[in-house]
């Protein structure tokens, strides 16, 4: 894959760090997987996947910020993805059925994207890739476990202000009404507490 821009270059290089914590890689092996890499853009508000579709790709964002979703009587967010976060249909991805999710952008986008059938070449070729995969999913499934858990177990006030804690960018980034749908807090209660937030004018 090539790549002449110093986003690109940036992004591809955090991909390596990122990856590199969950298996060791050397820079050979590294090119060498980098060739399976797909670069896709999409502009704002653009669909990656629609529902329905069987999902072809992983995706890693390079720039920009997607948002998964449920289109059920409302829109239910259930995942927000910026900078250096993977993002597909996993259901679909992994069992080649028709997603039940829509990912689309909220800002112009780039992604780093790998097919499934590359992912299964990459796994043949390079058992290292497999490792890292393994890896990664456990990692993702063990923090939304742990997201599931945190919305059952804490209050409202606080899912809002760990969000606000560990995610400052995202809150400039990201339509409110989808922030309130990921956390499950509705959107009038989200508006009062991101009041509260707001310093206090002195007359």
């Amino acid at each position: 894959m090539r790549s002449t821009t110093a986003l690109y270059k940036k992004a591809i290089e955090n991909l390596y760090i990122y990856l590199s914590r969950f298996e060791p890689l050397t820079r050979d092996e590294w090119d060498q997987m980098l060739g399976y890499i797909e670069i896709r853009e999409f502009g704002k508000k653009a669909a990656v996947i629609h529902k329905g579709e069987v999902e072809r790709y992983i995706n890693v964002v390079a720039s920009g910020v997607v948002r998964k979703y449920l289109p059920l009587k409302e829109e239910v967010t259930v995942q927000l993805a910026s900078e250096g976060h993977l993002i597909h249909s996993e259901l679909s991805f992994y069992n080649r059925v028709p997603s039940g999710a829509v990912i689309e952008t909220i800002e112009p986008t780039i992604l780093f994207s790998i097919s499934y059938d590359s992912l299964q070449e990459l796994y043949d070729r390079h058992p290292a890739a497999e490792r890292i995969a393994r890896l990664v999913i456990s990692d993702l499934f063990v923090k939304k476990d742990k997201r599931f858990f945190d919305q059952l177990q804490t209050s409202t006030r606080d899912r809002f202000m760990e969000y606000i804690r560990t995610h400052p960018e995202l809150v400039q980034r990201v339509p409110q009404k989808y922030i309130a749908s990921y956390l499950n807090i509705k959107p009038e209660t989200f508006s009062r507490l991101k009041h509260l937030l707001r310093p206090s004018k002195k007359g």
